[in-house]
């Protein structure tokens, strides 16, 4: 679905910037499932399993072309 447009999105930017910004919009989403695990109470496996939830989206989605 996003895929044409992440493969874009890389070209114009290219490879070595747009891991690098890849990389952090991946870890503010980790630290926000976090942060919303720790508001709720929880445990660190259901935590695990949500990050884990969310890559399986995302590369479903095209955004881990």
């Amino acid at each position: 679905m996003f895929a044409p447009m992440v493969l874009l999105v890389r070209n114009i930017m290219g490879t070595p910037k747009f891991n690098k910004l890849r990389g952090q919009a991946i870890a503010l989403h980790s630290k926000t499932i976090t942060n919303f695990c720790n508001r709720f109470g929880i445990d660190s496996k259901e935590r695990q399993a949500l990050i884990r939830k969310a890559k399986a989206n995302g590369r479903r989605l095209g955004f881990l072309v």
